[in-house]
Parts: C-alpha cells; structure tokens; sequence
C-alpha cells in the first residue's frame, strides 16, 4: 500500500510538474507583456498628461492676437498696392515706403508672437518625450523585478509553489486568464512599436520647431534691418530729388531697363546652376503652360534669392557631414522615407541612361536642430516627393524617366507642386478669409508658396517665406512685360 501510495504521488509529481509550471511561466511572462504596455494598479507608473490646460489657454490667447494683426498687416498691405497703382510719383512712393515700414513692424510683431506660441509647443513636446522616456524606463525596471521573481518561483517545486498559494483556486484561475494573455502577446508586441514609433515622431517633431524657431528669428532680424533699409532709402530718395517731382521722374527714366539687358542677366538657381534670364523665363513659360501657375510665380520660387539660406547641393545622401559619427541622423537624408526612393531614382535614371550629376549631390542637413536634408536639384524636392510627381512631370517634358538635375524636368515639377498648393482646401479657404483686403490670387500664391517650402507648416511660413516670394514674382512680372513688349 505504501509503495503504491509512493507511486501514486511519484506519478502525481510528473503529471503536475511540467505543464503548471510552463503555464505559470506564460501567465507571468504575458502579465509582464501587458503591464509593460497598459500599465497596472501594482506598477510604479506616472502618467504625463498631453498639455496643460493653462498651457492650451494661452496658445488660444496667441492664436486670436496674431488674427487680429493678420487683418491689419494685409489692411497695410493694400495701402501699399494702393500707392503702387496710382503711378510713379515722388509722393506715391514715399507713401508706399511709409506703408511698407508699417507692415513690417506687424510682421515682427507677428513673428514675436508666433515664437511664444512655438516655445509653448516646443516646451510641451519636450515634456511628453521626457515623460514617454521616463515610463519606458519605470516599466523596465518593473518588468525586471517580475523577471527576476519568475527566476525565484521557477527555483521551486510545483508543490510548494502550490501549497505557498493562500486559495488553491486562485492558481486554477491564473491558468484560465493565460489563453487570453496568449490572444494579447500579439497586440502587445504592436503597442511597444507604436510607442517607440511615437517617440521617434514626435523628436522628429521636435527637430522641426526648432527649426521653424530659428528660420522665425532669422527672418525676425533681416526684417529689422529692412526697415532701416527702408528708412534709409527714403531719406536718400527725399535728399536725391529736393521733393521734386521732375527729379523723381528723371531717376525713374534713367533706371528702366531694356528687354536686352533683362534676356542676358544672370538667372541663379535654388538647387545650384546658372542660366541666363531668357532661358529661365522658356522653362518656366513651358511649365506654366502645363500647369496654370503663371511663369513669374515659377521663376521666383525656384531663384536662389527665394531661399532662406539653406546649403542646398552639398551634400551625399549616405554620410551626415555634420554628425558622422552619431548612432542617430548620421546620413544626410531620412533612412527610411527618403534614401531607398534616392536609390531607386538614381537606379532608374542610369538603367535609362539619362543625365545624373557625379557625384549626385543633394541638399544637407541643418546642424543646428538635426533635422534631414536630401533635396535635389534645381526644384529641391526630396525623393519621396519626387517619387510622387515624376510620373505626371515625364507626361509633359517627354522625358521618361524624368531627372530631379535636369532644368526643364525641375521647372514642370516645380509648376505641378505650385498648382496641387495653390488649389488646395487650405490655400483656397485663405484667399476667400481675407479678399475683402488683397487679391484673393495674391493670398493663394503666398499660400502656394509657402507649402512648397514648409508643408503643412506653411502657416507660419506665409509671410517669412510666402510673401517674399509673391513680392519677387511681381517684380519678375515686370521683366516679363519689358521681354514680352
């Protein structure tokens, strides 16, 4: 009877001792999965909420001032296209340059604003990284401690592990909630990507406002040098002419330029390259056939002038000059939105034997916030980009496969983008906001043009780098007319 009843509990010890403790094993292990993502009662987790309430109030606060000096900064702008239509006289333009003193003064006042506002964002951003980083770290240690108890219980016998349990049921119970932590490992393992992928987003995010941040004080101090530009130009101008009239008009004849002088003047491209006034003018008349964009709108984007001071054509796409020997950003362009479209171009364009510079330089990136570049050629758009627009740019040039480095391919791709900006929901819902003040194609053109450089930050490019742009088209309107005459 003994030996039996010793068998009996021998068999009992084989039959209970692997399959519990495996199945203790996964019950613990996807506990520690799933608290790891969604958190429990006994974990020692903060949770960091997104923005403060008075954080969201005061981005409101900015929000509504900087729509009360978008109505008088386009009021002053009228003035300014007001003076301009009256004909050139000597009191025309000094009141035309007192009203564009002004309007500058609300920009800055404007840029002012909008850098609180993106300090705000800036701050709130670097809280949530901080927070994300900070959970990420407890649910390590969490998950350390569960690994390491699992290390303890699984040094003991399933008897004791048995018997060490107040309630004989709640074993039982933990066996039957495994099959539904077995259903979860799946999309527990997601939701660690996710939060990783979040983080990863919001520090490229990051990058971004700061360099919004600093193009915003650029732009802030070449706008306080202009005034006194400005200012300096009248006095000259009121010095020059003694307020005459026929001085004025004197000064005036002698600056007209000839449709000679305007044909052979020396047109720079954004993206590297120079080519003569005329021929730029061809091209962008091509693309703006194509497209509907008129060829001065074209023109001004792509000039070098236009720029905000990037080193555009530097750069390989694989090695960060300015980082190479970071774990992180180390290659000039985005790893993984933008350098297999890179080499799937340049692929297609050498199997087709079509034009690509040696080496294939691209635009670098910008050392003082880490963010990428990789633009290419004369219209700078990156490979992504590219990517999407090549197929509609080969329909008009005849180029198949079209290059980002071939002018006439850049000029059309530089209308196609302009054109999708220009008739976009948000450029449209501009133009029809305040065309009670300027023409509702001057909005949209500054709306155009500041996506074609920000995206879908263009709010807070439309005048740093939008309206520029608009006021060098115009001039280049005027060229056009003396060629076309």
């Amino acid at each position: 009877m003994k030996r039996v009843e010793s068998e009996y509990m021998e068999e009992q010890k084989r039959t209970v001792r692997i399959p519990y403790m495996r199945i203790l094993s996964y019950v613990v292990i996807s506990s520690a999965i799933c608290t790891f993502v969604f958190g429990s009662a006994y974990a020692p987790i903060q949770h960091y909420s997104l923005a403060a309430p008075d954080v969201e109030l005061e981005r409101q606060s900015l929000e509504a001032q900087l729509r009360a000096l978008e109505e008088e900064i386009a009021q002053n702008e009228a003035q300014v296209n007001a003076y301009r239509q009256q004909g050139q006289t000597l009191q025309g333009e000094i009141n035309s340059l007192n009203a564009k003193i002004s309007s500058i003064n609300l920009q800055i006042r404007a840029i002012t604003l909008t850098l609180q506002r993106l300090n705000g964002d800036i701050s709130t951003t670097e809280e949530e990284i901080e927070g994300k980083e900070n959970q990420i770290e407890e649910y390590k240690e969490y998950l350390s401690n569960v690994l390491q108890n699992l290390y303890e219980n699984d040094q003991q016998s399933a008897i004791e592990m048995i018997m060490s349990n107040p309630r004989f049921s709640d074993f039982f119970l933990d066996v039957s909630n495994m099959l539904a932590l077995q259903d979860n490992l799946r999309g527990t393992l997601e939701k660690v990507i996710e939060l990783k992928n979040q983080l990863i987003m919001q520090k490229e995010a990051l990058a971004l406002d700061y360099e919004e941040a600093a193009d915003l004080r650029e732009y802030q101090e070449y706008q306080r040098n202009l005034t006194k530009q400005i200012e300096d130009e009248k006095k000259y101008l009121l010095t020059i002419t003694k307020g005459q009239e026929s001085k004025y008009q004197q000064i005036v004849n002698e600056k007209k330029k000839t449709a000679t002088e305007i044909r052979s003047r020396i047109y720079t491209l954004i993206g590297g390259g120079e080519l003569s006034f005329g021929d730029a003018y061809n091209l962008a008349k091509i693309a703006s056939d194509a497209t509907g964009v008129r060829t001065a709108m074209i023109l001004a984007v792509l000039d070098q002038e236009s720029a905000l001071g990037r080193n555009v054509g530097q750069c390989t796409y694989d090695v960060n000059p300015y980082y190479p020997d970071r774990a992180t950003n180390k290659t000039t362009m985005h790893p993984t939105r933008d350098i297999p479209s890179f080499l799937s171009i340049l692929s297609e364009l050498r199997n087709a034997g079509s034009y690509v510079p040696e080496p294939p330089l691209v635009s670098c990136p910008i050392p003082r916030d880490g963010a990428y570049g990789g633009a290419m050629g004369p219209a700078q758009f990156i490979p992504s980009t590219w990517e999407m627009y090549k197929d509609r740019v080969g329909s008009v040039t005849g180029n198949n496969p079209p290059s980002p480095w071939r002018n006439v391919d850049a000029f059309v791709a530089t209308g196609l983008y302009l054109s999708d900006a220009y008739n976009s929901a948000s450029c449209r819902k501009y133009g029809t906001d305040y065309d009670h003040i300027l023409p509702e194609r001057t909005l949209r053109e500054r709306c155009a043009a500041a996506q074609y450089y920000a995206g879908g930050r263009w709010w807070d490019y439309r005048f740093i780098y939008g309206d520029p742009v608009v006021e060098r088209a115009n001039r280049f309107e005027e060229d056009i007319k003396i060629l076309n005459s």
